[in-house]
């Protein structure tokens, strides 16, 4: 079955790099105008020229998603441009944790609250309105296997993607009708460069990281970026709700 669209515009949050840019580049790839927000300018702008350097149309809108006004003018920019937006991937997040729960500080629980989950919640806001005027579209929102389970030393990332979770689910039952569709893809460790500076100087926390999961390996950025697309296309048409674990078999235990 291959992936088709309806619609023609894509808008990803967190482009800059990693999953975020990958999926930008698969949206264009499949024939999507692309909405590239960040709040790396750098990054974006470069996603951004990589897409039409490929042949295909991009605009960078930079974003701050934890500040609902910059939220409301980015998505009243990308109406400016383009009309409409189709799809949605709401993937800007951060991970900063490494301590016990009592080890936390109210900065770090502020922070990562503050960008994965008040920015999914934000960019929802904005974006399930302009959707239900152009009559429906679709929603994907990273969230993570720490969302779908226990994460030591990761708790208030793991409450950030459990609410992330539970975002997800409300808002695909409250706009079921209005021919929205609302899913969570949830990765597990994604080679990004996040992750490889997280672990440059201890090389044996890598090689931890790819035991973690079944497979034996640690996922790529171009299989989260696969997962949304389908999340995204026709061939879900009867999926919304719904958290799909991208992670080589950790959550199968």
């Amino acid at each position: 079955m291959s992936m088709t669209f309806s619609g023609q515009v894509a808008l990803v949050t967190g482009a800059a790099a990693g999953i975020g840019r990958a999926t930008a580049l698969a949206f264009a790839e499949h024939g999507l105008k692309v909405l590239v927000v960040d709040l790396d300018s750098a990054g974006g702008e470069g996603t951004a020229e990589l897409i039409r350097q490929a042949g295909g149309e991009a605009l960078f809108l930079p974003c701050d998603v934890t500040k609902d006004a910059q939220v409301q003018q980015m998505m009243t920019q990308a109406v400016d441009a383009y009309s409409r937006v189709d799809y949605a991937f709401n993937n800007a997040g951060i991970e900063i944790e490494k301590g016990r729960l009592a080890e936390g500080s109210e900065a770090e629980f502020d922070a990562i609250m503050g960008v994965n989950v008040k920015g999914v919640w934000l960019c929802m806001k904005y974006q399930l309105p302009l959707m239900m005027a152009q009559g429906g579209g679709a929603i994907v929102n990273t969230a993570s296997v720490a969302g779908l389970g226990a994460a030591p030393k990761m708790s208030i990332y793991s409450a950030s993607k459990h609410a992330v979770i539970g975002l997800t689910k409300s808002a695909a039952i409250e706009y079921a009708k209005k021919h929205i569709r609302v899913n969570a893809v949830c990765p597990a460790v994604i080679d990004t460069d996040m992750f490889r500076r997280a672990h440059e100087a201890d090389p044996r926390k890598a090689e931890f990281a790819a035991t973690m999961h079944p497979v034996g390996r640690i996922g790529k950025v171009e299989e989260i970026a696969a997962a949304v697309l389908y999340l995204c296309s026709d061939g879900a048409a009867f999926t919304t709700g719904h958290s799909l674990a991208v992670d080589g078999g950790v959550t199968a235990f």
